[in-house]
């Protein structure tokens, strides 16, 4: 049952970090990276539908994205849900494939960029420091309603620390590797 407990602890702490690795692949760092189109939807027959799943997207350049969708049709739909989201790349098209061209980043962009990576990092720091809180909170009320020891609860406890400082250096790893990528020229 302790077990269990910390294991739903731990499953939240893998959605944090989980969240903050897929919101660091969609700031780009210069080079074309097809993760940029994620969030995107486009209407497809009348169904928010990710560009990937109407469209074959390709990177034939370092900083170029092209999107070849699979009817004609779709053409003027992706390049108006590029236009209106905030991947902030005018896309161009010549009626069959669309193609985005990432200018190269200005060193106050990548400062900028990597002060973003940063709040992202520490926003899901504070995200696990408070399941860890949660955890502890939900280990002393274990503590006074059952027949628990002290000792126990101190040994989980410690285990629910252990596990924090994992996920928090796990992390801190993503922030720099991002960072490093980013102010890469």
């Amino acid at each position: 049952m302790m077990d269990e407990r910390l294991q739903q602890f731990e499953g939240k702490m893998k959605k944090t970090y989980a969240n903050l690795e897929s919101e660091l692949m969609t700031i780009r760092a210069g080079r074309a990276n097809p993760h940029v189109l994620d969030r995107i939807r486009v209407d497809y027959y009348g169904t928010p539908t990710p560009i990937q799943q109407v469209a074959n997207v390709t990177v034939p350049e370092a900083r170029m994205i092209q999107i070849q969708p699979w009817e004609a049709n779709m053409v003027k739909t992706i390049e108006k849900a590029i236009l209106a989201s905030d991947v902030g790349i005018t896309p161009t098209n010549d009626g069959r494939l669309i193609r985005l061209v990432f200018p190269e980043l200005t060193e106050e962009r990548r400062k900028d960029l990597v002060k973003e990576v940063r709040k992202k990092g520490e926003n899901a720091k504070v995200a696990v420091r408070n399941i860890r809180r949660d955890a502890n909170d939900s280990l002393k009320k274990l503590g006074k309603n059952s027949d628990v020891s002290e000792d126990e609860i101190k040994e989980l406890e410690e285990k629910v620390q252990k596990m924090t400082d994992n996920f928090v250096k796990d992390i801190d790893k993503a922030i720099e590797e991002k960072s490093k990528e980013i102010l890469t020229v």
